[in-house]
């Protein structure tokens, strides 16, 4: 990279590619937090079903030699962990705060465990390899900055229109918003609060882990202790930064990641400027971007207020 400034079209470019990558595992968590917020359930062990769907994806995957194995892996991990999330939150009304940070704190003990007896030393794998479209992969600039990625992108992305139409164009979403603004009015109109709140705590699980396999065989291509390094609380943030909104989620994963990516490649062209700041950026960020946006926007109502039915 000799030569090379950080102003300079290479640099740009491969600042732009690496941003759009990086947003994946955001977008994942983010989206299915999301869901569950607006049902009223906050979900701050997004990061444990993180990492626990990073390890099963991995370890399958090197044990099976197949990725999609991996990603089914991940899959059934995270909806077991969203399954037991929502037996804690609904069914025995656990305070929602102190119940997540249990399970990230359970997650992260768990991964680590079972990389250090399964895998026990860092291995690499053969990840999802970019696919090639038919003439957008070949086109200058364009071509590389959008359409040089694995599948596991792209659904990241097409999640975020299909999030956005299922709240607010469908039967489905309607219940979601009403649990989460007044789970009452809705249990009066006959919609199962707990049903509601069951489906989006297990999506949310689903996408997590989701989430943790897009990191270690789409993006790394391996696991290591506590490899999501706070991923899932800033996709927890990136859910206020959006204001309950894929599309606002999308903005602020993509301003996250972009940030990531100039980090990145600010110590690969050797700026100098201290790498433990140059790793703060993205971080005091968003800090700085909360606390401009929350303030601005209203949160639904019902947002980690546990529900008892009246007989």
């Amino acid at each position: 990279m000799s030569g090379e400034t950080l102003f300079s079209g290479a640099v740009l470019v491969g600042i732009l590619t690496s941003g759009i990558r990086l947003a994946t595992p955001y977008l994942y968590a983010a989206i299915g937090e999301t869901f569950g917020q607006r049902s009223g359930v906050l979900n701050l062990g997004v990061e444990g079903q993180m990492l626990l769907g990073a390890f099963a994806a991995f370890y399958v995957a090197l044990v099976t030699g197949s990725l999609w194995w991996g990603v089914l892996a991940s899959l059934a991990v995270g909806a077991l962990m969203g399954l037991a999330m929502a037996v804690v939150t609904v069914n025995f009304q656990a305070e929602q705060g102190i119940s997540g940070i249990g399970f990230y704190l359970f997650g992260m003990g768990m991964s680590d465990l079972l990389f250090q007896k399964l895998v026990g030393t860092v291995k690499t794998i053969q990840g999802f390899q970019p696919l090639h479209i038919p003439l957008l992969s070949d086109l200058p600039v364009v071509g590389k900055i959008f359409f040089s990625h694995n599948w596991m992108v792209y659904v990241a992305y097409l999640l975020v229109p299909l999030g956005w139409f299922v709240l607010n164009k469908t039967t489905l979403g309607v219940k979601i918003r009403a649990v989460g603004e007044n789970p009452k009015a809705a249990d009066s109109l006959g919609i199962s609060v707990g049903a509601v709140r069951y489906y989006t705590i297990i999506q949310g699980g689903i996408l997590s882990g989701l989430a943790g396999a897009a990191l270690s065989v789409g993006l790394l291509n391996v696991f290591q202790e506590n490899m999501t390094s706070g991923m899932g609380f800033i996709a927890v943030a990136l859910v206020y930064f959006g204001a309950w909104k894929p599309l606002g989620v999308l903005g602020g994963a993509l301003l996250f990641s972009m940030v990531n990516a100039l980090q990145l490649w600010m110590q690969v062209l050797g700026i100098p400027i201290p790498p433990d700041l140059a790793v703060m950026l993205p971080y005091v960020l968003t800090i700085l971007v909360l606390v401009v946006s929350v303030s601005k926007v209203r949160a639904p109502a019902a947002l980690a207020k546990p529900f008892e039915r009246e007989e």
